[in-house]
């Protein structure tokens, strides 16, 4: 009996750290398609999911063309982060961006900034698909330094950081954001073809894939 009231409120824990994380869909470690994108590095990632590396308040970045699996890793790895008894919190870059903005308006900036300050890792999705207004990057900014070496970051990204200064429209301000970024961080490159264009191919609306030599 002790057993399972024990697990019943594991579950109830869990449930509840998946409620307050708002992840967009159900993804897990398990449906994702490493032999569709054997570029991952699965030792890396099996690491991640154990949330070892949120005690150091190390980063993760995860870089690769639209339609990789970029938010299925983030999703799975988020959620076994929150299976493992610790806070996560999922917003895409704009929804950041656009919620730190109406509180810099509002007068409660450093309450919203507090607010994205406190999970244990707080997952990033979509950085760089448009780019950053100067207001936005420099609250950006803000964000990044108030969690550094305090609280993990995990950032999907289409972009490499070479092209970070035009993200920002400010190569100055880009090195500061990577500075943080990068010092203690995880990096995961997806090289591979969409998997929505897989779909597509499998139902006979694309043609073959041809060989690219880039992401």
């Amino acid at each position: 009996m002790l057993r399972q009231e024990v697990d019943a409120k594991q579950r109830t824990r869990v449930t509840m750290g998946l409620k307050i994380a708002h992840f967009p869909a159900v993804k897990t470690l398990e449906e994702f398609e490493f032999k569709f994108q054997p570029s991952v590095d699965q030792r890396l990632v099996r690491e991640l999911v154990t949330g070892r590396f949120l005690a150091a308040a190390d980063n993760v970045l995860i870089f690769g063309a639209p339609g990789v699996g970029k938010t299925h890793l983030a999703i799975a790895i988020g959620r076994a982060i929150v299976e493992a008894g610790y806070t996560v919190l999922f917003t895409s870059a704009t929804a950041l961006l656009a919620a730190l903005a109406k509180a810099e308006t509002d007068g409660e900036l450093a309450e919203r900034l507090t607010f994205y300050a406190k999970p244990k890792l707080l997952i990033i999705d979509e950085l760089g698909y448009l780019p950053f207004e100067r207001r936005s990057a420099h609250l950006f900014f803000q964000l990044v330094a108030r969690r550094y070496e305090r609280g993990s970051l995990l950032l999907t990204t289409n972009q490499l950081v070479t092209q970070w200064g035009t993200v920002f429209g400010d190569e100055v301000l880009a090195a500061a954001i990577l500075d943080r970024l990068l010092h203690h961080s995880h990096t995961l490159m997806i090289q591979g073809e969409s998997y929505r264009l897989k779909q597509k191919r499998k139902a006979g609306l694309l043609g073959r894939a041809t060989p690219s030599g880039g992401s």
